[in-house]
């Protein structure tokens, strides 16, 4: 089985160009979270036969916005946080507005798992978002996991909007404390890494620099390979080991993020 993750960018746009089109004949996904799709599902035009499609949009036209697209149908959908959560920790919203309003976390029930796609809020070039995002918004979407744990495994996958580690950007000393590359987001992942999930790809390849799935558009840095690594698949302890393969897919264009993907095997 094969999972994929994608930050679109913009789900229209990346259909206008084609690429979308092109990714989905070529790689054939068995289950495709989507990031960022700064649409509604109406907005778009997905001639997908083969898919079951859950979309869970942002109130506020064309920001944000995940989905999960399979070939399986999955036994339930959830939509953000239970309220209870989002109460527990506050998530009322800032001055940017209700994170819970935003569309960015959606989870779908399988046979053997739980899939979860998240669009972690940006804590911004000044960090006005980063204690929102540390204090707030990592608690409560590792309490959502750890809710959900308690019925079969997860496996969860996202824009996480950090670098975990030096070797997961290209200039890891000018980013230290800056947005991405803070200590508070970077606990944000150690927390998920203590609570019991893999990070698949590092499970996989330790040791492997310049693996990049994120690239601004200034100073042609894609093409140069000056990235960041920030989309991720992450997996419950007791299913990591069926996680036979982790990859990142730089050469699938149509968005500043590229796809990552697991390939999963059952026994």
């Amino acid at each position: 089985m094969k999972l994929y993750s994608w930050n679109v960018n913009g789900i229209r746009a990346v259909l206008k160009k084609g690429t979308f089109q092109e990714f989905i004949k070529n790689e054939q996904p068995d289950i495709l979270c989507l990031q960022e799709m700064k649409a509604r599902e109406d907005q778009a035009e997905l001639d997908l036969p083969d898919y079951y499609k859950y979309w869970n949009s942002a109130d506020k036209a064309g920001y944000s916005g995940t989905a999960i697209f399979s070939k399986v149908k999955p036994f339930s959908v959830i939509n953000g946080f239970a309220d209870a959560i989002a109460e527990k920790y506050h998530l009322a919203g800032d001055s940017y507005g209700d994170p819970t309003k935003e569309g960015r976390v959606i989870s779908a029930e399988f046979d053997e798992f739980w899939v979860v796609t998240v669009y972690t809020p940006n804590s911004k070039g000044d960090l006005s978002r980063l204690e929102l995002r540390h204090k707030q918004w990592d608690p409560a979407f590792l309490e959502h996991l750890k809710e959900l744990e308690k019925t079969k495994p997860v496996l969860f996958s996202g824009d996480l909007n950090v670098a975990h580690n030096e070797i997961d950007l290209a200039n890891p000393a000018p980013n230290v404390g800056k947005h991405g590359f803070t200590n508070e987001e970077r606990e944000g992942f150690d927390t998920f890494e203590a609570a019991g999930f893999v990070d698949t790809f590092r499970a996989k390849y330790p040791d492997t620099t310049e693996a990049y799935s994120w690239w601004t558009h200034w100073a042609n840095a894609r093409a140069r390979n000056v990235g960041w690594r920030i989309d991720y698949w992450l997996a419950s302890q007791s299913i990591a080991d069926s996680v036979i393969e982790a990859k990142i897919h730089p050469d699938v264009p149509g968005s500043d993020h590229c796809p990552v993907s697991i390939e999963l095997k059952l026994t």
